[in-house]
């Protein structure tokens, strides 16, 4: 039974575009079994309602479905719309993303998202599923026909290798792509001894760590490494000789990428920290993280944004005068300073003061170690250095306005000393309206902050939009 053109085009809930209504007069209606049918075969003609109204042209003569496509109804029309979304709409990084972050858990999810057609989400899934980014899975809970399937990012889909080479000690890690360690080493480090021996060393127990993992060369997707000072990210390009003799201009992404043939990003040990903390307060958008280690550090989220400065020197809290600091004529400082925050307040500093009190410890963990056994000198110490640390970050605090500072570096495991000399200070110094809601807390990451915030650092990039729709695009 067929239907006037005009009484059907009447019943149908169609968008007030300009040619709707002659445009929908001159189908054969006939040819559609549903509404929902010519709606969706309307909405996706190429000509389109305005070329419709303004030519006079026949849909029929426009839209003819092909001869060879006739008897299998929606096949064309299908094929049509994924040529349509192909060109525009959600791309497959975007649908990956959406799957990495938990927030499409279905094909049914990523089209409600992304507003993408049946077929083209099919042909995004099928891409990730044959890269092995993505694994899908029945469940159960069906009452009757297929079990539910849902897609799951895949963690084990690859591997990266994180690399947090500090002033004292390097930390290793093989991480699986959601940045879980499989497996670490650490080495003690001298920068002294400059930046080849290191990374020579770096490399030998990151191939060792491979092999025990189980891990072939071939699962790599990059590496993630972090260095004391400047750093040119755009180049992983080192910047800081005045700091540390020998490590200007130092190419320690190619270095890296060359020996595992995989892309290779690096940044400021504590820029690498922030990004890392900022994952984890998403919904903190001015942060302040400070590394107290054997040097003293800080990474700025402003605005969601890691805040770098003009090349790359943002943060160096540890080369900043220190008011209250004793003598600082005698305080020499690494950078040829003197008076400098990390020259009294740095774990090396702290380090060397409890040794000529007979408590023999040679870094900064040492001196936490102390702290948590009860030693009341290293209390003392470690207070102290946190009220010097309190005196530059309240400077900080009034001028930034962060709504928490999160406290890391191996310093930070003796944190309630630390902490408490810090807050003493900041809430002397900086205005009320400044520390009115401030939090101040501890670092989650703990033993692992230098290498989780690495895996994130590479797992950010490889794993990124942009950098899916390169691979699979």
């Amino acid at each position: 039974m067929s239907q006037g053109a005009s009484g059907f085009a009447a019943d149908i809930d169609t968008p007030p575009l300009p040619g709707v209504s002659r445009f929908i007069h001159t189908l054969d209606l006939n040819r559609y079994r549903n509404k929902q049918t010519l709606v969706r075969y309307v909405l996706n003609s190429p000509v389109g309602w305005d070329e419709q109204s303004r030519t006079g042209r026949s849909a029929r003569n426009v839209h003819r479905t092909p001869r060879s496509a006739r008897g299998r109804t929606g096949r064309w029309e299908r094929g049509h719309v994924a040529r349509r979304a192909s060109a525009a709409g959600a791309s497959v990084g975007e649908v990956f993303r959406l799957i990495r972050q938990g927030r499409a858990a279905t094909r049914s999810d990523i089209g409600r998202l992304t507003g993408l057609s049946r077929t083209a989400v099919t042909l995004r899934v099928t891409q990730l599923l044959d890269k092995g980014l993505v694994v899908e899975r029945a469940e159960g809970g069906s009452t009757g026909g297929r079990p539910p399937v849902r897609l799951w990012f895949n963690t084990d889909g690859g591997t990266v290798l994180a690399a947090a080479l500090g002033a004292s000690r390097a930390q290793l890690a093989v991480c699986d792509l959601a940045g879980t360690v499989l497996n670490e080493a650490e080495f003690g480090v001298d920068l002294a001894d400059g930046p080849e021996v290191l990374f020579t060393n770096a490399v030998k127990y990151l191939d060792q760590l491979l092999a025990e993992s189980g891990r072939p060369r071939d699962t790599l997707w990059g590496v993630g490494v972090s260095v004391p000072g400047a750093v040119d990210v755009a180049t992983g390009t080192s910047l800081s000789p005045a700091v540390q003799p020998g490590w200007g201009d130092v190419a320690v992404a190619d270095y890296f990428t060359t020996r595992f043939g995989v892309p290779t990003r690096v940044d400021n040990d504590v820029n690498v920290l922030a990004l890392a903390e900022h994952r984890r307060h998403p919904d903190v958008d001015d942060l302040l993280v400070v590394k107290a280690s054997t040097g003293i550090g800080a990474g700025l989220i402003a605005g969601g944004r890691l805040q770098r400065g003009a090349l790359g020197a943002a943060g160096e809290l540890g080369h900043t005068k220190v008011c209250d600091a004793e003598d600082p004529e005698d305080a020499a400082c690494r950078c040829g300073s003197t008076g400098c925050l990390e020259a009294v307040a740095g774990g090396r500093a702290i380090a060397e003061a409890c040794a000529e009190l007979g408590r023999p410890v040679s870094d900064a963990f040492g001196v936490a170690e102390l702290v948590r056994s009860g030693d009341p000198d290293a209390l003392r110490l470690v207070r102290q250095a946190g009220r010097r640390i309190g005196e530059v970050l309240a400077g900080a605090v009034n001028l930034l306005n962060p709504g928490l500072i999160v406290v890391g570096g191996d310093l930070a495991h003796a944190y309630e000393p630390l902490v408490a000399g810090m807050r003493e200070v900041i809430y002397q110094r900086a205005t009320a309206t400044a520390t009115r809601t401030l939090r101040i807390e501890p670092s989650e990451m703990h033993a692992r902050t230098g290498i989780g915030a690495c895996a994130t650092l590479v797992l950010d990039d490889v794993l990124s939009r942009r950098a899916v729709d390169a691979l699979l695009c």
